[in-house]
């Protein structure tokens, strides 16, 4: 056992499991955390002790390199690039065009994981595969997001992921405060007194006076490197009568101080060599030596620096600890750091390592320097073309500040406020933004920085003013660009129909009535129409907009974007225009769409809200079991990718299902988080699926409530908006408040006949009926069976057989009503919504007739996720397929395979498929 390792019984009984169950075929991921010195690098060297029979790799983060896209995925990748002819062709190409292997567009960073994924399971394949990552918080943010992906989604590829990183106090890296987060976690604290006293006792083997021991104990914390290190300083003399020890302050800070005063007894010579190996920062050393030369040190100075027991020269250049590498460079002169970046760059192979060469002049630097602004943005061009967005923001942001002319800079602050908004950095983006706003602007950049300013808004609040932003930067591109303008025009038009009663400025009516002023396309394409159309729905109310929005709808479904639509505009015209229509046909059609599009183009970002609008579209149509499979992957994609979208796929599904326990608790915080939000549109659904929620379950007077909160607000954003006044009309009558039943009809009645289809017509007659009483009511349940008969929404379908049914008993009609309410109850225990399906089961009751219990089918064995490789299956989709679809390697799709068949006690893909409509 080393000294370091005292005591930490608990620590590797951890990574001896993670060790045994990656060697029993299952996958595990760790963060390994806790301040600087106190053991992480101890552990994850005793981990690659320990997996001496698995292939091991390994990198580590480097606090220069985090500009460098790709440069820890690089390390740990690099041993395993011949195995990129086993992945499928569009993996291969991301991966060698995030490594600069090929040329290509960039590559999504999430196509980019499952590259990874994949590679990780090919290589596995042979022996289990461990990775060790060192100093995590210092990794580059394109790799810090690529690996932090795979890492949730290892579930049985026999492959480990650890990455050991500090804890905030010491640093502030980018990837440690997000990327990692949610990762299982191991905290290394400080080793128990009886431990650190022992370790500290064998470092120093003369007299120590028991005051100073007592005080080191306690100002160390246990820390190791700090009991090791921090006593070095000093003379035994010092240490014997207690004068000269540091004073109190943050440890790794004085663990730093401690290394600086050994530094500073070195000779001159050896303390430059330190420093060009502090700022080289892949621990190269023919770049340090050749570095080296360039600055005249002779190559005696390596004598005292290994000497000094700070650094090894080896096959790489190790310092003792990150630790030391920090006290270097921080502790040197201005002009010392210049010159030794500048050697590096003239030793740096301006062909193999361009970017590399670019930062270190660029840090060498002493003022503006046009040429390596030029550079720079040369070396952010490359890093956007291999995926990397954050690198490149940190290449123009350097760019901005070596740049000496106005208006050139400003045109970089823009271009580097640009990168950053797409790195997901808005705070940084909102900075270089400012900047280039106090610049000389073109009209048109300036209003080229409205926009942006609006869009860095839209990302972190889709409410609130962002209408409002998106409208100004629309007007300065009004006269400069009509294309852009109209655009934008869009854009503001999703953002006031998202922000709804809620909009701060901007309002739909605002934002309509300035897109009918705005000058028309000289070639409109589908997206006009649609922009056309919801200027008419803003101003002149939904019946007024019906007309204009079909056509838009139908030259959309028809003929396509004309290419000029963004994904965008595709997810607004199927949420807010065909389910304001009610339009099932052209929603369907839409939607299936824009998830395929999301999937084909690798846009996953978009992916959570095509799968939002999929699982709608199987609620609606009954098929509750095909949505929760499609939530299940919307989970795993927002987990994998940690994209916070709201989800009504999570509040819409539990809602139909009638399930009470939890159900509430989330509807109620969405609805918090909408209005915090700005999100108005979204406050208006929550409280229609709370109503829906209460209905189901028989609570008319909380479903009133929830109802009428839902269409107070003066705006009409669509379904959300018809759905919650049926709502209020159901509960309303049923707590025998026919007032407001009627006037609610009314409103809806407006919006159902503008739609024109038998959902709405459907709805319609279902709710007049609950209104009405004799032959007329009965008239009107028949018209509402018969037009949602004709559409594929079951459980509205349902809901009329159910009040029908409900009626007839009141009506002492006993036949009839048992032939209804036995449809209702076995249309609802189909589906699985268990609160329509007990209140049809009530009224059976009340009949003298107990409701048949269906039989248990053997899904209920299978997880969640493996029912949805079933379905998946069920649709031809290969292995490979459904790992891409689900975001899981291969090799983990044939372990749930492996489990489906032994479950189920088949042993064929044809045998799973013929069982799969059963199940």
């Amino acid at each position: 056992m080393t000294a370091s390792l005292l005591d930490r019984d608990a620590e590797r009984r951890v990574l001896d499991q993670l060790l045994g169950d990656v060697r029993m075929g299952r996958s595990r991921a760790l963060v390994v955390r806790g301040s600087a010195g106190v053991g992480k690098t101890t552990l994850l060297k005793y981990v690659l002790e320990r997996a001496s029979s698995c292939q091991v790799a390994r990198a580590t983060g480097v606090q220069a390199e985090m500009e460098l896209a790709f440069a820890g995925l690089h390390q740990v990748c690099a041993s395993m690039l011949d195995r990129l002819n086993l992945l499928p062709e569009a993996h291969r190409k991301a991966l060698s065009t995030a490594f600069g292997l090929s040329t290509g567009g960039p590559p999504d960073r999430f196509l980019l994981g499952l590259a990874v994924l994949g590679l990780f399971a090919e290589v596995a394949r042979e022996r289990p595969l461990v990775c060790v990552v060192d100093d995590a918080q210092w990794l580059d943010r394109a790799s810090a997001q690529v690996l932090a992906f795979v890492a949730r989604r290892l579930q049985a590829e026999s492959v480990a992921i650890i990455f050991a990183a500090r804890e905030s106090e010491a640093v502030q890296g980018p990837s440690e405060v997000s990327d990692l987060a949610d990762l299982p976690e191991m905290v290394v604290t400080g080793l128990p007194e009886d431990a650190a006293r022992a370790l500290l006792l064998s470092a120093y083997r003369g007299p120590v006076d028991e005051r100073v021991l007592e005080r080191l104990l306690g100002e160390t914390q246990g820390n190791p490197l700090a009991l090791l290190d921090l006593p070095r300083g000093f003379t035994l003399t010092e240490l014997a009568g207690g004068f000269g020890l540091p004073i109190r302050g943050m440890l790794p800070h004085r663990i730093e101080e401690s290394y600086h005063r050994r530094i500073a007894t070195l000779p001159v010579e050896t303390r430059q060599l330190l420093l060009v190996a502090a700022v080289e920062p892949v621990g190269d050393p023919v770049l340090v030596w050749r570095a080296a030369e360039q600055l005249g040190i002779d190559i005696g100075a390596s004598a005292s620096a290994r000497a000094s027991g700070l650094i090894d020269f080896g096959a790489r250049v190790w310092f003792r600890h990150p630790l030391v590498r920090s006290a270097i460079y921080r502790t040197a002169s201005p002009e010392s750091l210049r010159s030794t970046h500048k050697a590096l760059a003239q030793v740096t192979d301006p062909e193999a390592d361009p970017d590399r060469r670019a930062w270190h002049f660029a840090q060498a630097a002493a003022g503006p320097d046009e040429d390596v602004a030029a550079e720079l943005e040369r070396s952010a061009g490359r890093a956007q073309a291999r995926g990397g967005v954050a690198a490149a923001a940190a290449f123009l942001e350097r760019a901005t500040e070596l740049t000496l002319d106005p208006r050139r800079g400003g045109q970089r602050a823009l271009a580097a406020a640009q990168a950053n908004h797409l790195a997901d950095m808005p705070d940084a983006a909102l900075k270089l933004l400012s900047m280039g706003e106090a610049s000389p602007l073109t009209k048109l950049q300036r209003a080229q920085a409205d926009l942006l300013r609006a869009r860095i808004a839209l990302t972190m609040n889709r409410g609130g003013d962002v209408p409002l932003l998106l409208l100004k930067a629309a007007a300065r591109l009004e006269p400069l660009d009509v294309r852009m303008a109209r655009d934008t025009y869009l854009d503001a038009s999703a953002a006031a129909w998202f922000a709804g009663h809620l909009a701060s400025g901007g309002d739909m009516r605002e934002v309509g009535e300035l897109v009918r002023k705005a000058p028309a396309p000289s070639r409109p394409t589908s997206a006009d129409l649609l922009l056309d159309a919801l200027a008419v729905w803003f101003t002149d109310g939904h019946a007024a907009a019906a007309p204009e929005l079909r056509r838009a709808l139908r030259e959309f479904r028809d003929r396509g974007a004309s290419g000029e639509a963004n994904l965008s505009v595709v997810w607004f015209t199927y949420i807010a225009v065909a389910a304001a229509l009610a339009d099932e046909e052209t929603y369907d059609v839409l939607s299936k769409r824009f998830l395929q599009l999301a999937r084909d183009t690798g846009a996953l970002a978009l992916l959570p809200l095509a799968l939002t609008a999929r699982i709608a579209w199987h609620v609606f149509i009954g098929e509750l079991a095909a949505a929760a499979s499609l939530l299940e992957e919307q989970k795993g994609v927002m987990d994998a990718t940690v994209i916070p979208v709201a989800s009504y796929g999570t509040l819409l599904l539990p809602a139909w299902q009638g399930r009470e326990a939890g159900a509430f608790e989330l509807i109620d915080a969405a609805s918090e988080e909408n209005a915090a939000r700005g999100e108005g549109a979204g406050v208006i659904c929550c409280g229609w699926l709370k109503a829906l929620l209460c209905n189901g379950l028989g609570r008319y007077e909380e479903a009133l409530t929830a109802a009428q909160q839902a269409t107070a607000p003066p705006v009409e954003v669509g379904m959300p908006t018809w759905e919650s006044l049926v709502e209020l009309v159901t509960a309303a009558v049923r707590v025998r408040q026919p007032e407001i039943a009627t006037a609610a009809f009314q409103r809806l009645a407006q919006l159902t006949r503008a739609s024109g289809t038998d959902w709405a017509l459907g709805l319609e007659a279902r709710c007049r009926a609950l209104l009405g009483n004799g032959r007329a009511a009965e008239g009107d349940y028949r018209e509402a069976i018969e037009r949602l008969g004709r559409t594929r929404v079951r459980g509205d379908l349902a809901r009329a057989h159910l009040v029908y049914g409900e009626w007839l008993r009141r009506e002492r009609r006993r036949s009839d009503a048992l032939d209804q309410l036995r449809v209702a109850y076995e249309m609802f225990t189909g589906m699985g919504a268990e609160g329509f399906a007990q209140r049809a089961a009530s009224e059976l009751g009340a009949l003298g007739t107990t409701a048949r219990k269906r039989s248990v089918e053997t899904s209920t064995e299978l997880t969640a996720q493996e029912i949805e490789v079933v379905r998946l299956v069920r649709e031809g989709l290969s292995n490979p397929e459904i790992g891409a679809r689900l975001f899981l390697s291969p090799r983990t799709v044939e372990w749930h395979m492996g489990r489906i068949f032994a479950k189920l006690s088949i042993t064929s893909r044809r045998q799973l498929r013929q069982r799969a409509d059963r199940l």
